[in-house]
């Protein structure tokens, strides 16, 4: 009767055990699930402030302007690569520019200024030139009844010369071919804020500033958005075969510095991550091998009868793993909806943040196979390696000294 209380004990404790290690495994997966969720979401956001900012998914130009900008390294047979993006599947948006230094001139006073000839409808399927208007109207490609073209120029550039909607700029730069270049252009809008990046900027449409620069058809650069942003640098290497007289470069190349900082960054937040996990299944661990402790005699008993050593091993690895499974599962069905509502709706800041003049009010995450699968994997391999300390030491038990253990 008491071997029988023993043993009754003894599986209550056995089964106390399994539930505390499957609790544990279900929160540390649910746990990593969300961190990773709210990780690639936040760097799915920046990446999207970055590149709907202004620098697109994918570049195109001639030669390396990229890095060495010239006003005659010029892109002369643009139909011919617009018919070619038309025709990619997955390109969603294209845009063309063109680009100069010049020097602005308003009222009174005069500043430095960098002209972006851009197309009036292409444009807004790029990048969010349209949210980034905090005064006045976006503009079109005709000019007014005075004959003078559109302009919309940065909140630093209007606040340095003084110049509001309605008012008149002057822009003074040199032609491609060499001529000096002068106009005036009246002001529609006013773009972003004084923090971002153009906000000493004055966008034209782009058949203006072509006339203006003297380029006739001529353009530097193609911005464009993938389908899928994840696989730009695919598309771009597909894109580059097909217009081999051109360059065309990832906004991971264009921007090298900011990606291997971001990179970086993740790397040391999946470091941090993992550690805690690594924590979580350092009990687990102590619970695995307490199992075994508790179960001295009765492996013990299989050693007697002719189990080999490597059986035991194999016997607590399933164990281990098999119990890993069924609460990577739980804490699936349970953190899945928490997910999708995260990725969807999101959690309201309270306080919005401007990024280069659009406002950000939500954080989201990212609901993607990598977010679920890349925790399930880790977790289940290190639930297969801590089964090997407790497994290894249940194959060295003697059957003499196990079956006299209490």
């Amino acid at each position: 009767m008491l071997t029988l209380k023993l043993a009754y004990r003894n599986i209550l404790r056995q089964r106390r055990r399994s539930l505390l290690t499957a609790f544990s495994m279900a929160g540390g997966y649910m746990l990593f699930v969300f961190s990773m969720s709210l990780l690639e979401g936040s760097w799915s956001n920046v990446v999207d402030i970055f590149t709907l900012d202004h620098t697109g998914h994918i570049q195109i130009h001639k030669d390396d302007y990229a890095k060495r900008a010239k006003i005659h390294k010029t892109i002369e047979d643009p139909k011919a690569i617009e018919s070619t993006l038309k025709n990619h599947a997955a390109v969603t948006g294209w845009a063309p520019r063109v680009y100069s230094a010049a020097l602005a001139y308003g009222g009174s006073k005069t500043a430095p200024a960098k002209i972006f000839g851009i197309d009036p409808t292409l444009e807004p399927t790029v990048t969010r030139i349209l949210k980034k208007v905090s005064e006045g109207e976006y503009f079109s490609s005709q000019p007014n009844p005075d004959g003078y073209f559109p302009a919309m120029i940065g909140r630093g550039l209007a606040n340095t010369l003084k110049l509001g909607v309605g008012d008149e700029i002057v822009l003074i730069s040199s032609g491609a071919d060499g001529s000096i270049a002068n106009d005036i252009f009246s002001i529609t809008a006013i773009i972003g804020n004084t923090t971002s990046f153009d906000r000493l900027g004055v966008f034209l449409p782009i058949s203006a500033a072509q006339e203006f620069l003297a380029m006739g058809g001529d353009v530097h650069e193609y911005a464009l958005l993938a389908r899928n942003k994840h696989d730009n640098e695919q598309l771009a290497a597909d894109l580059q075969k097909l217009l081999p007289g051109l360059t065309v470069s990832p906004w991971q190349q264009i921007e090298a510095t900011f990606y291997r900082t971001m990179q970086s960054d993740k790397q040391g937040n999946y470091f941090t991550m993992a550690l805690i996990v690594f924590i979580v299944f350092i009990g687990v661990l102590n619970t695995v091998l307490m199992s075994v402790l508790e179960r001295t005699r009765e492996f013990g008993v299989l050693k007697s009868i002719g189990c080999r050593p490597s059986e035991l091993i194999k016997l607590i690895f399933i164990e281990t793993v098999m119990l890993a499974s069924i609460s990577i599962t739980a804490g699936l069905a349970l953190i899945l909806p928490v997910i999708i509502w995260f990725t969807e709706v999101g959690i309201k800041l309270d306080i919005s943040v401007d990024m280069g003049g659009v406002v950000f009010d939500t954080m989201k995450g990212e609901f993607s196979a990598y977010v679920i699968f890349m925790p399930m994997g880790f977790m289940l391999l290190t639930a297969a390696l801590i089964s090997l300390p407790p497994g290894l030491r249940a194959a060295r038990i003697l059957p003499r000294v196990a079956l006299g253990s209490h």
